[in-house]
């Protein structure tokens, strides 16, 4: 990300409403991408991040590991990041070809498509409960195992218990608890994991130019 005097001044407003806190330095980065994003604080108390999350998503873009997710505004949002630093492959379950089937939306059957093709991939769900869902029942299965899940569709309904049992498969994960979340989340989730992967494996990216 290109900073400038703007942005700043507000990280500086955001690190003096936040406060003490007990992230890592890295999950910090993470936290101030998504409050800055977003404006609300109260991703402070909702994010959370599994064990060795952080550093299983870094060496999975190291590695240029496939990212899928699952509608085109968090790819489109992560993209020009992806481009500049590791280039990782980047699919989207609403555009992936699919035979038409009954039971399901277009995106959860992309998102399964797209799983059992790269099982081990990084899977980016920002708004798609149903694609969420699917993501979740193949690792039960065992027929998927991402290096790292970020999980951050907003609900009311499935998505807390979704969230849930994504934290109960011990997969590298990063969710926001509760009913907020969306696209813009996964967004700055993805953008700031890249940068700091991009610091830690010894390269200058340029988008910190």
């Amino acid at each position: 990300m290109e900073w400038h005097v703007t942005d700043a001044e507000s990280l500086r407003v955001i690190d003096t409403e936040i406060g003490d806190h007990s992230f890592s330095p890295a999950e910090y980065e993470i936290l101030r991408r998504v409050i800055y994003a977003t404006a609300d604080f109260d991703y402070a108390n909702l994010i959370h991040f599994s064990e060795q999350a952080l550093q299983s998503g870094a060496a999975a873009l190291a590695a240029r590991t496939t990212i899928v997710v699952d509608v085109p505004m968090v790819q489109v949002g992560i993209t020009p990041a992806i481009q500049a630093t590791f280039a990782n492959p980047v699919y989207c379950g609403m555009d992936a070809l699919t035979r038409p089937q009954k039971g399901k939306s277009q995106t959860a059957w992309g998102i399964e498509t797209l799983a059992q093709r790269y099982p081990e991939g990084i899977f980016v769900i920002g708004d798609s409960e149903v694609a969420l869902a699917t993501l979740v029942a193949m690792i039960e299965a065992q027929a998927a195992r991402p290096a790292l899940v970020v999980a951050t569709p907003a609900g009311f309904l499935d998505t807390a218990t979704l969230k849930n049992r994504l934290q109960e498969t011990l997969i590298p994960h990063v969710r926001i608890e509760g009913r907020k979340g969306s696209a813009v989340v996964a967004a700055a989730i993805v953008n700031g994991l890249v940068d700091l992967a991009w610091q830690a494996y010894g390269q200058e990216s340029p988008a910190m130019n």
